[in-house]
């Protein structure tokens, strides 16, 4: 199995490459514990998307302390990575969203086709990597796309230094995901959690509704669904590609909606860790501080 990393982003509200800024007591990045935890799930190839002009960087506090323990390999997410058909505007800057960053990395995937999808700057948990390898793994008798995704409680996964983006999530009884609805601006309102669109005072949300925190399990078979929607994505907006950009859950709906696929919602009531804002280090920091001290991660944990 294989673990793709999503790991282009800057980290703009962050001011910085927040992916590569050391939580550990050994100066272990979020990413590692991540990828520790894959390990002990199963996973035993990583596939870092990154922008080309980091690779070296990435090699060098990424790669060469965990090359000893998992195949790595990197894959460059690029802006020019489109139908020829298409004119890139000059001022376009960015790649075109997460869909297509994991669609890069079609040709990196170990031969049982099976892969999962994290952000590099968030902390899932042991059980969100468990849930979904012992998922991927499970015999489907039919022949339905099953697919999968680590669902967290909302109100697990807020930061107290502003507003995050989460996938809110619609399940039906058997545990599987109907629609997904992302919600930009959400953040805790005095006692409530509301999420904000445009100037209005904002709209009430249960702190238990399940959301996606970009954690997925798939099979080799959704880069066919990739690709047809991300061709399909760029004729919608041929007229104007400046700022558009293709997110994963937009391809995950998108596909569920052709009944290519059903996606089950795994649950996990971890609670969420991540730099969204600067100020959110030190609570990742103390985090891990606590898990070293329990005994569930070393103080060095590559033992380098």
């Amino acid at each position: 199995m294989t673990l793709v990393v999503l790991a282009a982003g800057m980290g703009s509200r962050y001011g910085g490459l927040k992916q590569l800024d050391p939580v550990g007591p050994s100066g272990e990045f979020i990413i590692d514990y991540s990828i520790y935890d894959a390990i002990k799930a199963g996973f035993d190839k990583v596939v870092f998307i990154i922008k080309e002009e980091n690779l070296a960087l990435f090699k060098k506090t990424v790669g060469n302390r965990i090359e000893r323990h998992i195949k790595v390999e990197y894959v460059f997410q690029k802006l020019e990575n489109i139908n020829l058909k298409y004119q890139i505007p000059k001022e376009r800057k960015k790649p075109w969203g997460t869909g297509h960053a994991v669609l890069s990395s079609k040709d990196s995937i170990s031969d049982d086709g099976l892969f999962a999808v994290i952000n590099a700057d968030d902390f899932y948990g042991f059980d969100s990597f468990k849930f979904i390898a012992d998922y991927l793994k499970t015999p489907k008798n039919t022949q339905k796309r099953y697919y999968c995704m680590a669902g967290f409680v909302l109100k697990n996964t807020l930061t107290e230094n502003g507003h995050v983006a989460r996938g809110i999530c619609e399940i039906d009884e058997n545990g599987f995901l109907i629609n997904i609805t992302e919600r930009t601006k959400i953040m805790r309102n005095g006692s409530m959690i509301k999420f904000f669109e445009g100037e209005d005072g904002g709209t009430v949300i249960d702190e238990n509704t399940i959301v996606s925190m970009n954690c997925w399990g798939f099979d080799i078979s959704f880069f066919s669904s990739l690709e047809t929607g991300f061709n399909d994505f760029l004729e919608k907006n041929k007229t104007d590609l400046t700022k558009c950009e293709y997110f994963l859950p937009f391809a995950v709906k998108e596909s569920m909606d052709k009944g290519e696929c059903i996606v089950k919602v795994l649950n996990t009531n971890a609670k969420w860790y991540g730099v969204t804002y600067k100020q959110d280090k030190e609570f990742v920091v103390s985090y891990i501080k606590q898990q070293v001290k329990k005994g569930v991660y070393t103080v060095n944990l590559w033992k380098i």
